[in-house]
């Protein structure tokens, strides 16, 4: 059922946004050397990687690390940048994932290939067993601002309590937060 969900929303998205995602590239292209998407490693199911695609918001030479674990994330953010992180339109790109079925558009937010901290307390807690998502219950209740064990408990919760009813309540929750811009804090 999820996954019919996912496929159906996940379509539908992708025609209504094919015009402003293309804007969005285009922009990116315009105001900064490099490629329109910026392609990262990430953890899915069972720790598997797969190929995750966002509107590229940093420079080109940006470390491959998490945001949070860079000096000054702002130095490293090209002129619409900060825009597109703020109004999560560099996710857009996932839309694919979804339709891939590396990802969900509810389940934990994948971890990048070499946040080890952060795969090991979720493998030791079975979250791993999930698809990671475009959004999650983590997202909705802290985003970037969360330690990684906070952040764990909450996808725990998630794993022990989902259902599309939660789904759904998480899918609106964070159209408020992006709206909001609530929680991001680069």
């Amino acid at each position: 059922m999820k996954r019919l969900f996912d496929l159906s929303l996940a379509l539908i998205a992708a025609l209504v946004l094919a015009l402003p995602m293309l804007v969005v590239a285009l922009l990116v292209r315009l105001t900064s050397p490099g490629p329109a998407l910026y392609w990262s490693d990430r953890v899915g199911k069972d720790n598997r990687l797969f190929r995750m695609p966002k509107f590229r918001s940093m420079r080109i030479d940006t470390p491959a690390v998490a945001t949070h674990l860079l000096q000054d994330p702002k130095q490293y953010l090209t002129p619409i940048g900060n825009f597109l992180r703020k109004s999560s339109l560099d996710e857009l790109p996932q839309l694919w994932n979804i339709l891939t079925g590396d990802m969900s558009f509810v389940g934990p937010r994948p971890a990048l290939f070499n946040q080890d901290d952060l795969v090991a307390l979720r493998t030791e807690r079975g979250i791993h067993e999930l698809v990671p998502g475009l959004t999650g219950w983590a997202q909705i209740n802290g985003r970037d601002e969360l330690p990684i064990p906070q952040k764990v408990a909450l996808d725990e919760h998630y794993l022990k309590h989902q259902t599309l009813f939660m789904d759904l309540r998480i899918l609106f929750l964070t159209f408020w937060r992006v709206v909001a811009r609530h929680g991001v804090t680069h």
